[in-house]
C-alpha cells in the first residue's frame, strides 16, 4: 500500500529538535522525516520556511499523526494535487501507512495575504486547489510541480511563481508580525489588550489586521502559543504536577487547563502523557536499516 494518507497539512515547528505543534513528537526522525529547507535571501520576507514529510511504513503498523497547527497559510504540493491551506483551527490528523510524502510551504504572518488578493480569514479552515487562488498561474505550476520528482524541484517552481508575483507587503504586516513574535515569548497572563498597548495601537485595531494577515484573532493566537507550550512541557515533565503547569501557562487552576487542553487535543494531559511515552517506545522498537 502506497502512499495512503488523509490530506491534511503535517505542521512543523521552530526546530527538528523540539517539534512544537505535533502531538507525541518522538515520531519525528523514527516515523517520518521532517526536512525544513530555508527560503532564498529574495523570499525571506515571505517564506517561513518550505518542509519535506517522507515516511515509509511498509511492513509496519500505520500510524496516527496529529498535529496542532500554527497561524500560518500554506501551500502544499501532494500526490493528489497542489492546495492552499488556510490556518486550520482544529487539530489536523493524518494516518500514516504504507510509503508516502508532502512538500509544503509555510507562509510567514502577512507573507500571503497579496497572493490571496482577500483578508486571509476567508481561508480559514478551507483547503483549496491551488488555481482557485493563483488562477490559470496556478494550474500551470501545479501541472509543472506533478512532472517533478525531486522535491527541492517542485520547492523551487514555487519560489518562482513567488518572484514573478512581485509581492509587496502591505504597511501594516511590520506591526502584525512584530506582535505574533511577542506572543510567542509573552508571560503568563498576557492579554491581548497588553499586547495592543505596548505595541500602540488599539485592540480593535490589533483584531481588525489579524483577521486580514493572519487569519485569525490574537486572542486565538495567543492561546495556541499557550497550547504549544503546555505540550512542550508535557513532552518534558514525567509525571507533571497539573496545579503547577496550569499556574505556568498562566491558567488560575488547573481544571481550566484541562478543559482547554482536552477541546483541542481531544484528550486529557495525563492522556497525552501516556500516549507520549508509547509512541516513544513503538519509535524505539523500529530496528535500524541497513
Amino acid at each position: 500500500m502506497i502512499g495512503v494518507a488523509r490530506r491534511e497539512v503535517l505542521e512543523e515547528s521552530d526546530t527538528m529538535e523540539n517539534p512544537r505543534g505535533i502531538l507525541r513528537p518522538g515520531a519525528v526522525g523514527e516515523l517520518f522525516s521532517l526536512d525544513r529547507p530555508l527560503p532564498p535571501p529574495d523570499l525571506s520576507g515571505v517564506i517561513d520556511h518550505h518542509w519535506i514529510v517522507r515516511w515509509d511504513l511498509r511492513g509496519r503498523p500505520s500510524h496516527r499523526s496529529e498535529v496542532i497547527t500554527h497561524p500560518a497559510v500554506h501551500v502544499v504540493f501532494e500526490p493528489t494535487g497542489a492546495f492552499v491551506y488556510g490556518v486550520r483551527r482544529r487539530r489536523d490528523t493524518r494516518i500514516i501507512a504504507g510509503a508516502g510524502w508532502a512538500v509544503g510551504t509555510k507562509f510567514l504572518p502577512g507573507g500571503f495575504t497579496g497572493l490571496a488578493g482577500r483578508p486571509l480569514a476567508d481561508l480559514t479552515d478551507s483547503v483549496l486547489p491551488l488555481g482557485d487562488v493563483f488562477g490559470p498561474a496556478g494550474l500551470a505550476l501545479e501541472a509543472a510541480a506533478a512532472q517533478q520528482d525531486d522535491p527541492a524541484a517542485k520547492l523551487a517552481l514555487l519560489n518562482d511563481h513567488l518572484r514573478s508575483r512581485c509581492l509587496t507587503a502591505e504597511p501594516d504586516v511590520t506591526l502584525v508580525r512584530e506582535v505574533v513574535a511577542a506572543m510567542r515569548t509573552a508571560t503568563p497572563g498576557t492579554t491581548v489588550d497588553d499586547l495592543a498597548a505596548a505595541h500602540h495601537v488599539s485592540t480593535r485595531t490589533l483584531q481588525r489586521l489579524f483577521r486580514r494577515h493572519v487569519g485569525v484573532g490574537p486572542k486565538w493566537v495567543l492561546q495556541r502559543y499557550r497550547l504549544h507550550e503546555a505540550l512542550e512541557q508535557l513532552e518534558d515533565r514525567a509525571g507533571a504536577d497539573w496545579t503547577r503547569l496550569a499556574l505556568d501557562l498562566g491558567y488560575f487552576d488547573h481544571a481550566h487547563f484541562i478543559r482547554d487542553f482536552r477541546a483541542v487535543t481531544g484528550r486529557t494531559p495525563a492522556t497525552y502523557e501516556r500516549e507520549a511515552r508509547s509512541v516513544r517506545r513503538q519509535a524505539d522498537a523500529i530496528p535500524e536499516a541497513g
